[in-house]
Formats: structure tokens, sequence, C-alpha cells
């Protein structure tokens, strides 16, 4: 990698944290979408491209922070060209948003005894994407709105289904969630004791998140989460993204409020994106990795259908 490129590497990184922090320091966690539970339950998603394909990780924090400051209800998003091929464009004076794409090349390198050998660089690249509601001319399909929701389930069966299929063990009792190493199980208060089911999914997709850390699952090293304050906001900052992404995927609106026991790590994270501009790109990073995990302990639709 050219320091040309290591310095567009850098400044995209400090450029992007330098917003989230602002955001932070103003009481808003920009991963969190003020969704109205009422009418967008079953609704919510992760940002899409204009294909319908979701982003990941990082993308997903931008593009629900962008749509929030910026007030748009599509969660469709697509560069200037890409409008162009639909036979749309975007409205003149609208500005883009930055995505990014992470990838790698490989270099060879001498290897000092007159052969070559191969190194695998990372880089990071930005570009600019538009929101459905800043394009005039686009098919009907991107202009969907959601239906009204009026009586919500008692439970939401297919997030139960979700979480049953993990196999992880969830034990109810107590007043307090949390993710237990040492026994290797999720504690949940009792279903009854949640505002509505959606609150008590939220809770159980972020310590589900917690849950895959382990060895046998993901990997995400915890030793020195009860010792160190910095990696137990690294961890709980990934937690609180992992519930977001699959809370998105579910389609339920996740906690709007940070829980009483979580609300204290806002002064804790904003102390480690200070003292690392990478660091919240690596929670976003972990957080998609632990969701992936868990959408892969679901079972195919050839095994739904034997079951059947």
């Amino acid at each position: 990698m050219t320091r040309k490129n290591e310095g567009t590497s850098t400044d995209i990184y400090t450029r992007i944290t330098e917003r989230i922090v602002a955001d932070l320091e103003r009481g808003v966690r920009p991963w969190m979408k003020p969704w109205s539970a009422k009418n967008l339950s079953g609704h919510v998603t992760r940002p899409r491209r204009f294909n319908g394909e979701p982003y990941s990780g990082m993308n997903v924090i931008l593009l629900w922070s962008e749509a929030v400051a910026r007030g748009f209800t599509s969660p469709t998003w697509m560069t200037f060209k890409q409008a162009l091929e639909l036979g749309a464009a975007v409205r003149k004076g609208e500005t883009g948003t930055t995505v990014v794409f992470a990838g790698r090349f490989t270099k060879k390198e001498a290897d000092g005894g007159g052969g070559e050998t191969e190194r695998e660089i990372p880089f990071l690249k930005a570009y600019s994407v538009f929101n459905c509601d800043q394009i005039e001319g686009l098919p009907e399909q991107f202009h969907r709105q959601p239906a009204v929701v009026t009586e919500p389930m008692e439970r939401i069966e297919h997030a139960d289904r979700f979480f049953a299929n993990t196999r992880a063990v969830i034990r109810h009792g107590g007043d307090r969630a949390f993710y237990s190493p040492m026994t290797d199980h999720i504690q949940m208060p009792p279903f009854e004791a949640f505002r509505d089911a959606a609150a008590y999914v939220a809770t159980l997709s972020h310590e589900a998140t917690h849950w895959t850390a382990a060895p046998a699952r993901v990997n995400r090293d915890l030793s020195r989460y009860a010792k160190d304050r910095s990696e137990r906001a690294r961890e709980e900052l990934v937690a609180e993204l992992g519930s977001c992404f699959l809370c998105a995927d579910l389609g339920i609106v996740p906690e709007l409020e940070p829980r009483s026991d979580h609300a204290s790590y806002v002064g804790s994270w904003l102390k480690v994106l200070a003292n690392d501009k990478r660091a919240i790109f690596a929670a976003a990073a972990h957080a998609q990795r632990a969701v992936t995990f868990l959408h892969g302990l679901q079972p195919t639709v050839s095994e739904n259908r034997e079951a059947a």
C-alpha cells in the first residue's frame, strides 16, 4: 500500500469516528434509528443496496445515522450511476452519503533469498450513495410504504424460533439479563417483565451476541471483560451493534432507550473511540461476524421441508 493510500484510509477512519463521537456527545446513538414501534414493527430492515442486498457491518451504522439526521424514510441506497441505469436521476443539489469498502490486494516482495513472497495488504475505500428519497423517476418498487399495524402480536413467533434454533441455553428468572461465560448460558428476566415482545427480543439479541464469543463459536476474547473497563466497553459496543443488526434482520424494532445497566457505557465508548479511530470499525466487524454466525445456525430451506 502506498503512503497516499495509507493516508486516505486513515482519513476515512478519522472522519467517520469523529462523526460518531459527535453524535454520542449529543446523546444520540447513531446506530439506533428512532423507529415507530406501532407502525413499523415487521418492516424494520437493514439499509439495502439498489438490488435488495443488505449492507453489513460499518455501513449499516453509517446509513442508519444519515437516515436519522436527514429524515430519509426509504431503506434503499444507490450510487449516482445506478440511479441513471434505472432511468432515474438524483435531484439537483442533493449530496451523497459516504459508505466504505474494505478489501485486500496481493503484493509481491523480495524474500531476501533471491525469490519472491506474496503478502496480502488490507485497504479501505470510500464512495458515495444516495437514498431513494433523493432520487426522482425510480420504479414504484423503490417506494414501498409499510402497512399500519394495529394489534401487535403477544409473542414474536419467528424470533422465538430463531433463538431456539441456536441451541443456546436460555434461562429465565431474576431481574437481570446477562451472558455467563463460566456456565455458557444466557440469563433473561421473565418474558412478562418486558415492556413488550420487541423489547424482550432486543435484549435477548444483545445477550446472544455475547454468547457467540465462546471459543467454539466465533472465538471473541472475553478474558479481560471483568478486569478492564476499556475491554468491557468494546465488548458491550459489539453486543449493542449486534442487537441492532439482528433486530433489523428479524424485522423488529430494537430498544430505543439504553438499558439502565448499559447507559453508563456511553462515556466509556467515547473514551475508546477517542483513543482508537478504528475501534468502531472493529466493533461493527465483530458484530457482523456474530450475527452471521447466529444466522448460520438456522435450518436451511430443505431442512425445513423435511421437518414439515
